[in-house]
């Protein structure tokens, strides 16, 4: 395992306070980067295929992390600054837009309490250090990379290819490059060959590139011993998912999201590996 548990800090309570409260405001901007980050791609990739059509691409106005300013998406009427504190604004707000008292939806203060909930779980294991410190960046990335999943069935590169290289720079101080490296790389080809191999049998695509990268980034960062009980875990939870959804009358042909899967099982592992490991390896040598 790349990430391992120092010693606790003298106050883990206190650090896991901090930590939370830090985890309420990246996840506020994580809300940012879930609902902005897939417009700005398809945005890309509207001007690219006007461009190759021969045509100029049409004006827009500025849009990213930061421009504009968030606003209600129904008056687009900019946020009041108290209404923008992490999970106290949307209940000071009561759930609503202060101009048109259209409805905020729950995954607001959803995510920003998720992701603070993380982080303290993350500091009462890994205590205070830059191990705290990778694994809250670990988290943050997959807590984002799971809901842009959720919505729109994409990975982006922007997320996955970083989280990778984060990985595989995060294993040189510790030693572990060799690792790191065929983690990444067995995590790729891994899930790569399931899809072709998927492809050529049913003539249909089983799951998207965005995976093979996910995988690889999480092969980075916990090592190639963790890919099985990552897959495994994620397999038995797509699993159930897509059972339960065929018994309440969804089709099989379906298309079910399996980066949120992965990232709940990288995450899993990141936090509990020292007793996954040993539990998957007995299961798959029948010990």
């Amino acid at each position: 395992m790349l990430i391992e548990a120092p010693v606790h800090a003298a106050d883990p309570l206190l650090l896991a306070a901090g930590a939370a409260l830090l985890g309420l405001i990246v996840g506020s901007f994580l809300n940012v980067v879930i609902h902005r980050l897939p417009r700005m791609l398809e945005a890309e990739w509207q001007a690219q295929c006007e461009e190759l059509a021969g045509r100029d691409p049409a004006p827009r106005p500025a849009y990213n992390l930061l421009v504009p300013r968030s606003h209600c998406p129904a008056c687009r009427t900019p946020i009041r600054l108290p209404h923008l504190l992490p999970l106290i604004g949307w209940l000071l707000a009561r759930g609503r837009c202060a101009a048109c008292g259209v409805a905020i939806p729950t995954r607001y203060p959803l995510v920003e309490g998720l992701t603070a909930l993380l982080f303290a779980l993350a500091a009462l294991k890994f205590g205070a250090g830059w191990t705290l410190a990778a694994a809250m960046f670990v988290i943050a990335v997959l807590v984002a990379l799971t809901f842009i999943d959720f919505d729109t069935q994409l990975l982006p590169d922007q997320l996955t290819i970083p989280l990778m290289w984060a990985g595989l720079a995060a294993s040189l101080p510790a030693g572990r490059a060799p690792e790191a490296l065929i983690g990444a790389i067995a995590g790729y080809l891994s899930l790569w060959s399931v899809y072709w191999a998927f492809k050529l049998a049913t003539g249909k695509e089983g799951m998207g590139y965005g995976d093979f990268k996910l995988l690889a980034a999480l092969g980075a960062w916990l090592g190639w011993q963790a890919l099985v009980p990552i897959v495994l875990i994620a397999s038995v939870a797509g699993a159930v998912v897509g059972l339960a959804l065929m018994a309440r009358g969804n089709g099989r042909d379906t298309p079910i999201a399996f980066g949120p899967w992965l990232a709940i099982a990288g995450w899993a592992v990141m936090m509990w590996g020292d007793a996954l490991l040993p539990a998957v390896t007995r299961l798959l040598t029948g010990g």
